[in-house]
Parts: C-alpha cells; sequence; structure tokens
C-alpha cells in the first residue's frame, strides 16, 4: 500500500508526535495538586479550542476508520450515519449541554447527582460510564496494531501486540498527566490536523472529476458493483429480515446515544458559564459538520477510485478505506510533495487513535476517583484525590491494553455499536430526566441506568453483529435470536420506560421529598450562570 519512503517517513512522523504530545501535556497538563484544574482546566479554554476539544473528543478513530468503511462499502447509509453523528452533537447543544454544564462539575455522577445525593447514584453513574467506554477503547486499541502494521508495511503478530501496549501506556501517560487541559491539547491538535488533512484529500478527489459531485457519485455507484442500489437506503440492511426497521434502529442509536457517552459531555463541565458552553458548542457541531462532508468524499472517492472489492479486500469492514481514497487522490505517481501529505494523513490517524483513548480513560479515571473511591471519606485530600485519579487511569487502562490484544483479531464492530446502544438506552434517558422531570426519583434513576445497560447488554448478544454471519464476531456460530443490528429500536424505550416504572412506583413520602430537593435546584439546572450574570446586573441598575 505505501512505498518504503512514505514507510519511513510515516515511522519518523509517527515517533515525533508521540514525543511532542507527551510534552505537551506535561507542560499544559496541572503544575500543582488543584482538582479544579485537573478536572476542568481551571475553564481557561477559550470557546473555540474547547470546541475543538469536544469535537476531537466526539470523533473517534472508530468514527474516521468505521464510518469511513461504511460509506465506502454501503454509499448511502454511509453518509446517513455520518450526518446522525453530526445530529448527535447537535441534540447535546440544543436539549442538554448548557442544563449538562449547570448541573455538574467534574463528572456525569456530580451532574446526576445534583438533584439525588448519594453514593449509590454515584456508583451507578461510574459502572455505566466504564460500561460504556470500555468496549470503545477496546476497538480502537485493538485496532491500532493492525492500522501501524498496514501503514508501516509489518505483518508480524508480536508487532501488532507490540504495538497495542507501546501505545496503550502513552495514552495512559496522557491522561495521568495531561488532566483535562492537557488532554484538550492533544484534541486540538488533533482536530486541526484531521480537518487540514482530509480537507486537501477531498479536494484532490474532486478535482480528479473535474469538481463535478454527479460524475464522482455514478463513478463510485458503478465501480461499487451495486449500481444503483449504492446511492439508495438500505444497502446496509438488505440481508436482514426487517431493513427499514434495521436502519431506523441504528440512525436512532447514534443520534441519541454518541453524544451522550461520558467522555464526550466531560467538556461541558471545562466551560466558565452558560454563554460558553453554548459558543463552544456551535464550534464542536461546525467542526464536526466540516468533518462530516470531508469524510463522505473521502469515502465515496475511495470507491470510485479504488473499487469497493479492492476495499472490501483490504479489511472486510472497510476500515482501511480512508487510507485507500487519500492513497489514491494522488494518482498512479507520487511526488515527494504528496508523500508528505499523505505522511500527515496517517500522522492524524495516529494521533486521533492516540487523543480518542486518552480521552476515555480520563473519562473512566475521574469517575472512578471523584464518585467512587474519594466520595464521603472525610481524610481525603486534593492531593491524595488526584493520586487517585492517576492511579485510576492505570487501573482502567491497563486491563483494556490486556483485553485489547486478546481480542483484537475478531471483528470488534459489535463493540462500537454496544457503545453507542448503551449512551442511547442508559445515558440518554438518564440525563434527560435528571435534567428536566420534576418527578424524577432517585429509583427510577437506577431503574434507568441499570435496567437500560442490562437491556443492551442481553439484546446485543442475539444481533447479526455477533454470530449468525459471515462478519460477525463469531462467524463459525449462529445465536441471532434479535433481528437487528443494534439494540435501540427496543432497548431505547426500554431505557425511557424503566426510569418511568422506577418513578412511579416510589413511595408518595419519598417521591415528595425528592421532587423538594429538585426544585431547591431547578432554577440552577436551568438557568445557572445566566440567571446570576442578569441579577448582577440587575442590582448594578
Amino acid at each position: 500500500m505505501t512505498d518504503p519512503s512514505s514507510e519511513s517517513m510515516s515511522l519518523v512522523a509517527f515517533t515525533a508526535v508521540a514525543t511532542v504530545t507527551l510534552l505537551l501535556c506535561v507542560m499544559t497538563g496541572p503544575d500543582r495538586d488543584d482538582l479544579e484544574e485537573f478536572y476542568t482546566g481551571f475553564g481557561r479554554l477559550t470557546p473555540m479550542s474547547n470546541g475543538l476539544a469536544v469535537a476531537g473528543d466526539y470523533i473517534s478513530a472508530a468514527t474516521v476508520l468505521g464510518t469511513g468503511g461504511i460509506i465506502a462499502l454501503m454509499g448511502y447509509d454511509g453518509v446517513v450515519l455520518a450526518l446522525s453523528t453530526a445530529l448527535s452533537l447537535m441534540l447535546l447543544m440544543f436539549l442538554l449541554a448548557e442544563p449538562l454544564r449547570n448541573a455538574g462539575r467534574f463528572t456525569m455522577g456530580d451532574a446526576l447527582a445534583r438533584r439525588m445525593p448519594g453514593r449509590s447514584v454515584r456508583i451507578a453513574a461510574c459502572v455505566t460510564t466504564l460500561t460504556a467506554l470500555m468496549p470503545l477503547m477496546l476497538v480502537q486499541l485493538a485496532g491500532t496494531g493492525d492500522l501501524l502494521a498496514f501503514l508501516l508495511g509489518f505483518t508480524n503478530e508480536g508487532f501488532k501486540t507490540g504495538c497495542v501496549v507501546a501505545l496503550g501506556a502513552l495514552m495512559i501517560s496522557y491522561a495521568a498527566i495531561g488532566g483535562m487541559k492537557g488532554t484538550a491539547v492533544i484534541q486540538i491538535v488533533k482536530m486541526v490536523m484531521l480537518l487540514g488533512s482530509g480537507a486537501v484529500v477531498a479536494a484532490l478527489i474532486l478535482h480528479r472529476f473535474d469538481w463535478d459531485s454527479g460524475a464522482l457519485l455514478a463513478t463510485a455507484a458503478r465501480e461499487s458493483g451495486e449500481g444503483r442500489a449504492f446511492l439508495s437506503p438500505g444497502l446496509e440492511f438488505a440481508g436482514g429480515p426487517s431493513p427499514r426497521l434495521d436502519m431506523i434502529s441504528s440512525q436512532l442509536t447514534v443520534v441519541l446515544g454518541a453524544a451522550c457517552l461520558p467522555h464526550v459531555t466531560m467538556r461541558m463541565y471545562t466551560a466558565r458559564h452558560a454563554r460558553e458552553v453554548r459558543r463552544s458548542m456551535s464550534w464542536a457541531v461546525s467542526s464536526v459538520g466540516v468533518f462530516v462532508l470531508i469524510i463522505s468524499v473521502v469515502g465515496i472517492g475511495a470507491t470510485a477510485l479504488v473499487g469497493r472489492s479492492t476495499i472490501a479486500a483490504a479489511d472486510a469492514q472497510g476500515n482501511t478505506a480512508y487510507l485507500l481514497g487519500a492513497r489514491a487522490a494522488f494518482g498512479p505517481t507520487t511526488t515527494t510533495t504528496e508523500s508528505l501529505l499523505f505522511t500527515t494523513v496517517t500522522t492524524a490517524l495516529f494521533l486521533t487513535l492516540l487523543a480518542s483513548v486518552a480521552g476515555m480513560i480520563l473519562a473512566c479515571a475521574n469517575s472512578l476517583a471523584h464518585d467512587v473511591f474519594a466520595y464521603g471519606r472525610r481524610e481525603s485530600t486534593q492531593r491524595g484525590e488526584l493520586r487517585m485519579v492517576r492511579v485510576a487511569a492505570l487501573g482502567v487502562g491497563a486491563p483494556a491494553i490486556l483485553l485489547a490484544t486478546l481480542v483484537q483479531h475478531r471483528n470488534l464492530q459489535p463493540l462500537v455499536t454496544l457503545s453507542f446502544c448503551l449512551g442511547a438506552s442508559a445515558l440518554a434517558p438518564a440525563l434527560v430526566y435528571s435534567l428536566f422531570w420534576r418527578r424524577f426519583t432517585r429509583a427510577g434513576l437506577m431503574w434507568t441506568l441499570l435496567g437500560g445497560t442490562a437491556a443492551c447488554l442481553i439484546l446485543m448478544t442475539g444481533t447479526n453483529l455477533v454470530s449468525g454471519s459471515p462478519t460477525s464476531a463469531f462467524p463459525d456460530r449462529d445465536f441471532n435470536w434479535f433481528p437487528f443490528t443494534t439494540t435501540g429500536l427496543v432497548s431505547i424505550p426500554l431505557g425511557f420506560l424503566f426510569g418511568w416504572l422506577g418513578t412511579v412506583l416510589t413511595s408518595p413520602r419519598k417521591a415528595a421529598e425528592q421532587r423538594r430537593q429538585y426544585e431547591a435546584v431547578e432554577e440552577w439546572i436551568l438557568a445557572g450562570a445566566v440567571r446570576q450574570e442578569t441579577g448582577r446586573k440587575g442590582r448594578a441598575m
């Protein structure tokens, strides 16, 4: 796929990026034992910087490679999936971002416990955080070895495992040393490189077709081997018993689940006030929107220039489509300038892997330390809690690395889907109910978090991603009893239903008491700093 000179340039670039980004984490991370600085960076990021950091956490390597592959292999359905990711972030921006920032402090457990204080709520939030993010971490860690082997021309299995371990250790260091501000800097650099290099590749692809999008689409449809079906809905789910319902389920899961994952929502707490969180989210949505356009052009361009069969032969899931499209955009001959540009593309993907997992490790470590280990301990100091966070980062990252080395040879698409399903079925209902429903009770919250999680885990075992097809995680087995690709069509209503049932079954006395607790903080959750600022202006006048 790459010539020896490109492989050498990529190796040098990867080494330089790993060194420089680690130094950036050291220099921009907390310089003293202050929880506020480690967890939020004192809100020193500008709205543009924070917005890019949000977008960086939101766009993971699984999004770049996985969504790019689906676009290249499935055409229309892949583009709709990419648009759904942007729509999910818009939903967070308009519905949840400001109340979430007002309610929370450091973690999702803080936001949920604002109206329902107690250790049980925090432990449930931590369990759900770990359950939702660990699968996504495994996918990206496991893909690290394959991606680097593909780029650097290695085939040795020991090399792949070594890459997973070494880069996993680097990701743990990012989270433990840099904290929120340090990882934000890495995310910003990642987004600038990803958008910049991607925009150039997309422009080169369009230039190959004389900037005629119709010619690009027609060529892609022809080279896909599917004809008009490539540009029509339903190709991805055509083999299932209910393709329309399956597509609705998948889109609903992405729209409700992607932006509610804890490593994305934790960035809301870094804004100093409500106006800044709105401006930050505007930058984030704009960045993700541009990225959706880029990845759509690159994915379809890969099919048009390389062919669907070649992409599928390189990787059955299409995870190399983005790279194949970037290489094909340069044409049959490669100059030094084009080699440098391709190296920039591969370096952006390498940095995306590092930054994405680091953000997830940080979110899990913050929740473990703040919501479980340090909560309620009178003897706990700021220095002690910071030590707990760093130990928790190792405690989360080390098992993830070990598991990734064990599962790296399987199809891990079910794990990506599971993370989004958990976000949509457990976290989204919990946040919506907690922030907006006055009657919501502690029992309702626990039922939503634990019931929604259990429903996803049980239903996912029966999907066609796990068994029953040649591309499933267990292709030799068939226990496909749930006829959909995702669990969302059933698990999302169940998540909301569990919250409602837990609430209505709460005794009237406890329900009334907990409603009063919400009313005491309702104005702050829904208006927050804006109301305070308005009040100060009124008093000044």
